[in-house]
């Protein structure tokens, strides 16, 4: 099955008259850092403070590692993943806002707990280790927002830091 075609991505914004204008209407281009049969990421929009600025310069799409908002910024993207793809184990320390767009995706927690999230459904990811896994025959698009967090702190006072595990199979 052929991956999903680059997303559009419409942005607003001034003129130097203050005018309201169109002044971005492209595809963002795919980045796959872990090859042809995993994951490709698209930046569709960056802050790198907040409150966000709304003026200025439209930041870059072009996605060269992979995404996180800055310490006080968001990032706005997708994730597509093929049939059978599976994510590394990862933590960010972000809140992250997804819906699947297209398909379907199996959220897995690092003990093992699967939830499987369809088209137009959400999941709010808040710093935990995770993985994501499609097991269906049709890619799957998810739309991201991640906004940098605290780091989580146990309550005996050990701090859970950013963390990227190798791929586990059959039975994480």
């Amino acid at each position: 099955m052929a991956p999903l075609p680059p997303p559009r991505i419409v942005i607003a914004s001034h003129n130097e008259e203050g005018k309201s204008v169109f002044s971005r209407d492209t595809e963002a281009p795919l980045f796959g850092p872990f090859g042809l049969n995993s994951g490709q990421f698209t930046t569709l929009f960056t802050t790198d403070s907040e409150p966000a600025s709304n003026t200025g310069e439209l930041p870059s799409l072009i996605t060269t590692t992979i995404p996180r908002p800055g310490p006080k910024g968001s990032y706005f993207g997708t994730s597509d993943m093929p049939p059978g793809a599976e994510s590394p184990f990862h933590r960010t320390v972000t809140v992250d806002y997804m819906v699947v767009l297209k398909g379907e995706i199996v959220a897995r927690l690092d003990d093992g707990v699967e939830k499987t999230i369809k088209e137009g459904e959400m999941m709010v990811q808040m710093g935990t280790i995770h993985s994501w896994l499609n097991k269906s025959d049709k890619w799957c698009r998810m739309l991201f927002v991640m906004l940098p967090a605290e780091k989580v702190v146990m309550k005996d006072g050990k701090v859970l830091d950013e963390a990227f595990f190798p791929v586990k199979h059959a039975g994480v």
